[in-house]
This record gives structure tokens, C-alpha cells and sequence, in this order.
């Protein structure tokens, strides 16, 4: 059992919590995920860390609350515990010699964000955020991001409520266009990702991704986490989760993540009615 030690909640639905694993916090590095699960009869779900401390023994990850699982987590508090917390898992983020380096962030993408942020940064990088999400109100660790030494942020959200009116690919292509930047990392949304690379990829920018394919067991035995990369199938929870992001088959991946959806919104459902905290 792993005890709850933090919860904040970041939006209407959107959750950060901290959890006491001081062997996972010693390990933990950015851009790497977890596999969690809140009881012995749940789902596994992979969520990434968006701090850890290893002194004080404790990992954080963010959540939005979107099905059963994200829901029963939402309703969890400081004291209570999860089953199970397995990582870290997948390969760290590149940070060395990267020279100007724009982040992007989308939606809750920013929880990756921020720890890659501040380890391009302390690796010596020049580094630039972009963080976005539809409203003011979905926005989350702009704070923590732009306190981190060094790093420049920009807020863009879609409905201009708060930062540039947009997406975030307009300040990217401007960056890009300037010359300001030698390489990109993308974090969020499937479709924010796609069309990251695709914008990077007209001034021939190296671009990284971090996916977010379906997952079971966070170890490559199980396949579920398989996306196409140059051709070549290559497994998410394994040998990710950043890829290249030239050379993903969006349109594959994004497939793919859609194949559960009519079994999340029953699942979903049929916990709304059985649970009376539900909202």
C-alpha cells in the first residue's frame, strides 16, 4: 500500500497528488511514468510524474478526471492509500547538448513539462515553454514553470482568457521562423503533438514526443502500447515514451487510443450510479 501524503486540487478536473515511495523516488527521472492502481479489483493506469523528491521519499503525478478510475482517484484524500504504485518506468528524457530547446506543454501535458522543463535547464540548455490549454481555467503549474531559474514561459490558450489567443503552434512556427530554436519537445494532446511536428517539421526542427498510448502493464509484455515509428513498430511503455515525433503514425496511435471508449463511458457510468460522491 502506498500512503497519500499530498492532494490539490489544480481545476474543476484536474488533480495533483503526492504519494509516499521513497525506492521510486530515489529512481524517478523526467519524463518517466508510473503504473497505478487504487485498488486490488482496479484498472492500471499509467500516469506521469510530475515532481519527485527524493528526500522526502515522495513522487506527485497530475490526473484529469475523465473515467472511473480518474474519478475514484479524485475522491481519495491525504491518509488514504493506493494498492499499487510501479516505477519508474520507461526511458528519461534526453536533456544533454540540446542547445535552445522550446518545450511545449498541452493541457495536462504540462505535468511532464515542468519536470523535463528543469532538467533541460539545470543540463545547461537554453529553454523556452509553451504552455496551452483551452481556458485560464484548465491551465495548470504555470506558477512552477515559470518560477524554474532561467526558463521563459508563454501562455496560450484557445479562448485567450488568459496568455496569447491560440494555439500553441502559433508561437512555435515564430520561433521557429526566427531561428530561436534547435529543438522541440511536445507534451499533450495526440493531436497537439501531430500538429507540433508537422509545424517543426517545415524548417526540418528536431522534434521529440512524449506518448501517451494505451496501456496494461507498463513492462512491454502485454503489446497494448505498440505505435508505428518510421515504419517500425516500437512499444511505448518500453522504449518510450518520447519518440520522434517526424516519424509517429499519428494517425495510427490516435486509432488506437479511441479503441476502449464506449467501454470507458459505460464503466464510467455505471460507477456514477453506484457511488453517490460521484460528480
Amino acid at each position: 500500500m502506498f500512503e497519500i501524503v499530498h492532494t490539490r486540487q489544480l481545476s474543476p478536473a484536474v488533480f495533483e497528488m503526492g504519494v509516499h515511495a521513497p525506492r521510486i523516488a530515489e529512481k524517478a527521472a523526467a519524463g518517466q511514468f508510473l503504473m497505478v492502481r487504487t485498488n486490488e479489483r482496479g484498472e492500471r493506469i499509467p500516469l506521469t510524474f510530475s515532481d519527485f523528491d527524493p528526500e522526502a521519499g515522495e513522487i506527485r503525478f497530475i490526473f484529469m478526471r475523465v473515467g472511473k478510475t480518474t474519478h475514484e482517484l479524485s475522491h481519495l484524500g491525504v491518509g488514504d492509500s493506493l494498492a499499487d504504485v510501479v516505477g519508474p518506468l520507461g526511458v528519461p528524457t534526453h536533456v544533454e547538448g540540446l542547445g535552445r530547446v522550446t518545450i511545449v506543454g498541452g493541457g495536462v501535458g504540462a505535468a511532464v513539462a515542468y519536470p523535463v522543463a528543469r532538467a533541460m535547464a539545470a543540463a545547461g540548455n537554453e529553454v523556452s515553454v509553451i504552455l496551452g490549454a483551452r481556458n485560464a481555467e484548465l491551465l495548470v503549474l504555470a506558477d512552477e514553470i515559470a518560477a524554474l531559474p532561467g526558463v521563459r514561459l508563454q501562455v496560450v490558450t484557445d479562448d485567450g482568457s488568459a496568455g496569447e489567443k491560440g494555439l500553441v503552434t502559433a508561437p512555435l512556427k515564430r520561433a521557429c521562423e526566427a531561428g530561436e530554436v534547435d529543438h522541440v519537445f511536445a507534451v499533450g494532446p495526440a493531436i497537439m503533438m501531430k500538429f507540433c511536428a508537422a509545424t517543426t517539421a517545415e524548417f526540418g526542427v528536431p522534434t521529440t514526443v512524449s506518448l501517451n498510448p494505451i496501456m496494461v502493464d507498463g513492462t512491454g509484455m502485454c503489446g497494448a502500447c505498440r505505435v508505428t515509428v518510421d515504419g517500425a513498430t516500437r512499444f511505448g511503455c518500453v522504449e518510450g515514451p518520447d519518440f520522434d515525433g517526424h516519424a509517429v503514425d499519428w494517425e495510427e496511435l490516435m486509432s488506437r487510443q479511441r479503441v476502449y471508449n464506449d467501454d470507458e463511458r459505460l464503466a464510467d457510468a455505471e460507477y456514477s450510479r453506484s457511488c453517490s460522491c460521484h460528480l
